[in-house]
């Protein structure tokens, strides 16, 4: 075992192999599964250093991912979310155009199943893409000189990419939309699992501003439709004026319909709804739901692009290049 920051051990992985041995992950793993491309020599040094370290490569190391192919680990907050589902979908399609090996990982949206999944992912893989909430000193520390591409948020490590997502326009050109149809008090459902307001807030509040309402009507939301359907309730309790909301995301809207619906409330008659993130589940609901829409296909190929940019050490895309906007989608609920 190798002491890790704290007073636990912890699992030696193939990087540690590599390290102490001089070689690189891709050797350490030829040299474990008896492939001839190596030396004698080197084969020996890297075995030494496994037994040494007390490295047993685990059962997915050994069997479901192939040596031989470039794999990249997938990292999503929670797949019963369409929206990662979606995005997962686009980045395991240009991952198998590139003939490539993905593995998804589901965090259940915990951070310390976030920080449990890097440690294992990191030494299975040629490169990690997903979402974290952890700080980048923890990734530097889980992902052990694996290239890393961060989807929506910023990165300050050389060693990492980001993909940004940009909704401020989108979010500025829905509440202009709702103030348009006569909506002067609209509110918001935010994301209740985070400390501070989230980004989506702040340009709520922003567009809010810029068309001359209040943006003081906001309540926070659990991410699925349940809680949407909670947080409207709580909303038009301490604030039964609203006639119109905007969502965090489209799940939460989609909980919005069903219990205005409940509530007796015409859709968009007496509350208009727009969602965020431009799920294909919102053309199927009645009525089809208004949303900050995302290319979520342009964002997994974007992502596996600058993975493999990092993996071969081409030029990086510009920072212009590494943005999704977002833009208004109208449906039938606004």
């Amino acid at each position: 075992m190798v002491m890790s920051s704290g007073t636990e051990p912890r699992k030696v992985t193939i990087n540690d192999v590599a390290r102490s041995a001089g070689v690189s992950r891709q050797t350490v793993s030829r040299a474990l599964n008896d492939k001839g491309e190596i030396g004698g020599s080197t084969k020996q040094r890297v075995l030494d250093a496994a037994r040494e370290l007390g490295y047993r490569p685990s059962r997915f190391a050994r069997g479901l991912v192939r040596q031989d192919t470039t794999t990249i680990g997938l990292v999503i907050p929670d797949l019963l979310n369409p929206f990662f589902t979606e995005v997962a979908a686009a980045a395991l399609e240009a991952a198998r155009a590139r003939g490539w090996h993905v593995v998804v990982y589901d965090t259940a949206d915990r951070a310390d199943e976030e920080l449990g999944t890097l440690e294992v992912v990191a030494s299975q893989v040629d490169a990690v893409v997903g979402y974290f909430s952890c700080s980048e000193d923890e990734l530097e520390l889980f992902t052990r000189g694996v290239p890393v591409v961060l989807i929506g948020r910023e990165h300050h490590s050389a060693r990492f990419s980001s993909i940004r997502i940009d909704g401020e326009e989108g979010v500025h050109a829905a509440i202009a939309h709702l103030v348009a149809a006569g909506h002067r008090r609209v509110g918001m459902l935010d994301h209740d699992g985070r400390a501070e307001p989230s980004i989506r807030r702040e340009w709520f509040t922003k567009a809010a501003a810029a068309c001359g309402i209040d943006a003081g009507r906001v309540v926070g939301a659990d991410q699925s439709a349940d809680g949407g359907g909670a947080a409207l309730r709580t909303l038009l309790t301490t604030h039964p004026d609203v006639t119109a909301v905007l969502t965090f995301n489209d799940i939460i809207a989609i909980g919005v319909l069903r219990e205005a619906r409940r509530l007796g409330r015409s859709v968009p008659g007496e509350l208009a709804v727009i969602g965020f993130d431009g799920l294909q589940l919102g053309a199927l609901v009645e009525p089809p739901l208004s949303s900050v829409a995302l290319d979520t296909r342009k964002l997994g190929a974007l992502a596996i692009d600058q993975v493999a940019r990092l993996l071969t050490g081409t030029d990086p895309l510009g920072a212009d290049e590494l943005v999704v906007r977002a833009e208004l989608r109208l449906g039938g609920s606004a």
